[in-house]
């Protein structure tokens, strides 16, 4: 009598148990499914984000490089060419991804030239909007023969 009644006591506390908790899974998976979401979008938001100011930066540099390169042999022309080249860096690396740049060339001082760009960011969330800014300058580039004054 005694193992009828252990048996029938242990068979009542699992379907107790098991009957309390059957709608929890469910509950669960909804509240936890949008935060799983959130974090993988805000993940990609991220990555489109560093690798649009990845690419802004490389075209400010190349920009710059030319810029320093062609300012003291063609300066009137420089600008065109400095644009040139970070209108075509943008469209090898990221057509998509830099969108509207808005290029600037700079002469921030006396035989220093520059390229300033400011471009937005495809946005994974509605109503985000993401701006990216790369700016690169330096000296420019002169050929100074031996014994001139430097």
């Amino acid at each position: 009598m005694r193992g009828c009644v252990k048996r029938w006591v242990r068979r009542r506390v699992e379907a107790v148990s098991t009957r309390g908790e059957s709608g929890m899974t469910a509950i669960e998976f909804v509240l936890l499914t949008p935060v799983l979401f959130f974090m993988i979008f805000a993940t990609v938001q991220f990555a489109l984000y560093f690798f649009a100011d990845h690419v802004a930066q490389a075209a400010a540099q190349a920009g710059a490089r030319k810029a320093r390169a062609t300012a003291d042999e063609n300066p009137g022309g420089w600008r065109g060419d400095a644009r040139d080249v970070v209108d075509d860096y943008i469209q090898q690396l990221g057509p998509q991804l830099v969108i509207g740049p808005d290029v600037k060339t700079l002469e921030p001082k006396a035989n220093t030239v520059g390229v300033e760009i400011t471009a937005n960011v495809p946005s994974v969330f509605p109503g985000l909007d993401l701006t990216v800014h790369a700016q690169s300058s330096g000296p420019v580039e002169r050929f100074v023969e031996d014994g001139e004054g430097g």
